[in-house]
């Protein structure tokens, strides 16, 4: 489908501190947008000032923070944006049974709730101006689920549903709405993991060696490079693309896993990717 091009190139990009945000945001601002960077810790928003952007803070899971931050962006931006870019999120690893309803909510608060809030916040904008681009950082993990990944996951799968009713919701209003689904990315998305995965209270969890095992694995391969990954750069140039063609696309995989997990999740029997996914996790308890 055919959109207006964005007339005033102002965006919202949020998780900014590193990785496919950081990217996103320095390449966004080498294509002529004004970025609003955001992060949670000062540390972060101070470096990304130091680099020339404009940087606020937001707290995706606090709903004060959420509209503080997205008051800032307007006033910043002149009363005007053209376009949101939900990036921030986190993955909560962990078998469900040992996840807290507590930790289950703020997977959600993040990932899912913080970056709709968003973009109602910008939606009376981008509709009063009959144009903007509204584009969700998903995964390919929002189309084929990992055990002991299940509650990232979900975040991701609600974040994909939540865009396809938007998408419809909007049309004819001149506001496009589009899905990045990333597979491995070199970033820090894994040690962040590591960090989650020792904040469970794991201790009575018939997975303990494994959380134990995994944690260990992660840590092995930190520094080293991932042959199928790619850099956040490769992401930045699909967000921009999103935000800049006529004729966005409503998905863009990033990496050969993301099609070919699309592919598996299209086309393969879900009791044979149950039957992989066991055999991946016996395998890896076994070592």
């Amino acid at each position: 489908m055919k959109y207006p091009l964005i007339k005033n190139r102002s965006v919202l990009l949020t998780g900014c501190s590193t990785g496919i945000g950081r990217a996103a945001a320095r390449m966004l601002k080498q294509r002529g947008w004004q970025v609003v960077a955001t992060a949670r810790k000062e540390e972060d928003l101070e470096s990304l000032r130091s680099e020339g952007l404009e940087a606020v803070p937001m707290e995706l899971a606090e709903a004060e923070s959420v509209e503080a931050g997205f008051n800032t962006a307007l006033e910043i931006c002149g009363g005007v944006l053209g376009a949101l870019v939900n990036n921030a999120g986190y993955g909560q690893p962990g078998a469900l049974e040992d996840i807290s309803r507590d930790g289950l909510r703020r997977q959600f608060e993040v990932n899912v709730l913080g970056a709709q809030q968003l973009a109602n916040l910008c939606i009376p904008l981008f509709r009063k101006q009959e144009q903007g681009r509204i584009v969700n950082v998903s995964s390919m993990l929002g189309r084929i689920t990992l055990p002991f990944m299940g509650a990232y996951c979900a975040s991701k799968y609600a974040l994909e549903s939540l865009s396809d009713a938007l998408r419809v919701e909007l049309h004819g209003s001149g506001i496009a709405v589009s899905l990045i689904e990333p597979g491995p990315i070199h970033t820090r998305f894994g040690d962040n993991s590591i960090d989650k995965l020792e904040e469970l209270d794991s201790a009575r969890s018939p997975f303990h060696v494994h959380y134990h095992s995994q944690g260990e694995r992660m840590r092995g391969r930190h520094g080293r490079h991932d042959r199928l990954a790619l850099p956040p750069e490769a992401v930045a140039k699909k967000i921009a693309h999103a935000l800049e063609s006529r004729r966005p696309k409503i998905r863009y995989k990033v990496t050969f896993p993301a099609y070919l997990g699309a592919g598996m999740r299209r086309f393969a029997p879900e009791g044979l990717l149950d039957r992989v996914f066991l055999k991946v996790w016996q395998r890896r308890a076994s070592q």
